[in-house]
């Protein structure tokens, strides 16, 4: 299996390493309540069979019960509190990790990490939230979650027991206002300053809106990603900016 990263939209990603395939916070369908998927669903050949999938939290956009259920039968690593939410709602395999603690995956060994991600609340659902660290032979990744940026991503490197190779960092939301709880462009650029990241995947754009889209500025969904770009080029020169389109991949 080739060293890959494939972002689906949103903030679904497949990771292919060490001759494992991880899948984050999957949206498979063509929406999430009622946001509406920009483009065609992911072709199932680019995220079949994967072998751990990464939760970060229970919002509608990250935790699509629809799409969870095409994976029922897979490792779902998420916090525990959600966890128990999930196994309560169908799916078996919801494993809670807590924060820090690492979990192997084959020759990949994963662990849930802060994420800041509290200004909606759900009445319904855990409101837990986290990220992820990845350690693969020859590759450190970060699967940023939904974060605000916070004090303790200067920790992240030694948590990951060296330097970021690859982080997965939000840039926007399924709107031209962002609300608390996420990074824009410029501070997902600085917070692959922070981490050192060698490389960075903007997620949480271009992907999702609402059924009312139709009166918001024309454009708003295509300007986070670039803009990542030309704010990764000024806050961390050093970082590789990997602007991908839905779909595309990126061999590692």
């Amino acid at each position: 299996m080739t060293e890959r990263v494939r972002w689906l939209g949103h903030a679904s990603v497949v990771l292919d390493v060490a001759g494992k395939r991880l899948l984050t916070d999957p949206l498979l369908r063509a929406h999430a309540g009622l946001l509406r998927r920009r483009g065609r669903t992911p072709a199932r050949e680019h995220w079949a069979g994967p072998d751990a999938v990464l939760l970060s939290h229970l919002h509608h956009d990250h935790a699509e019960l629809a799409s969870l259920e095409r994976v029922r039968d897979v490792p779902l690593l998420t916090a525990p509190a959600n966890a128990r939410w999930l196994r309560a709602h169908g799916l078996p395999h919801a494993t809670g990790v807590a924060t820090g603690r690492w979990v192997e995956v084959g020759a990949v060994r994963v662990a849930p990490v802060v994420a800041v991600h509290g200004h909606r609340p759900m009445p319904h659902r855990p409101n837990a939230a986290n990220g992820f660290l990845v350690d693969a032979p020859g590759l450190r990744v970060w699967f940023a979650g939904d974060t605000e940026p916070f004090a303790a991503m200067a920790d992240l490197p030694a948590l990951a027991g060296g330097a970021i190779d690859l982080a997965l960092v939000p840039v926007g939301g399924w709107g031209p206002r962002l609300s608390g709880g996420h990074m824009d462009p410029v501070q997902a650029a600085r917070a692959c300053a922070v981490v050192g990241a060698r490389a960075a995947v903007p997620v949480h754009w271009g992907t999702l809106h609402a059924p009312a889209s139709r009166r918001l500025p024309p454009g708003w969904m295509d300007r986070a990603g670039p803009a990542f770009g030309a704010a990764l080029a000024r806050e961390a020169p050093g970082c590789r900016a990997l602007v991908l389109e839905p779909g595309d991949a990126h061999d590692l």
